[in-house]
């Protein structure tokens, strides 16, 4: 959602600190206001990326579940990810089972 402008994707590799940080407060701030359901939709590969909406989670009382979006239908690539990115996203895709 950070990087859409005017209905515009338009993803800059500068800016995926702030990027983060905007969903992070983002998410903070919905569940401040007590807003009964979240989504969020990212692109977490590692256990430290999931863990500071998990902190959230907790720390305001909301329930998590976590879905894992596989492409097994040949879907289209909707954000023009280079093919060469993607394999280094899947090749550190960690999951945790517990």
């Amino acid at each position: 959602m950070y990087f859409i402008r005017d209905g515009e994707y338009n993803f800059d590799a500068t800016k995926l600190k702030e990027a983060h940080e905007w969903c992070r407060s983002s998410v903070g701030g919905l569940m401040i206001n007590e807003e009964p359901k979240l989504v969020v939709s990212n692109t977490f590969t590692q256990e430290w990326e999931m863990k500071p909406y998990f902190d959230l989670a907790r720390n305001y009382g909301y329930r998590v579940y976590s879905l894992i979006v596989e492409n097994r239908h040949g879907g289209i690539n909707e954000h023009e990810v280079p093919e060469e990115k993607l394999e280094q996203m899947k090749n550190r895709f960690e999951i945790k089972l517990t």
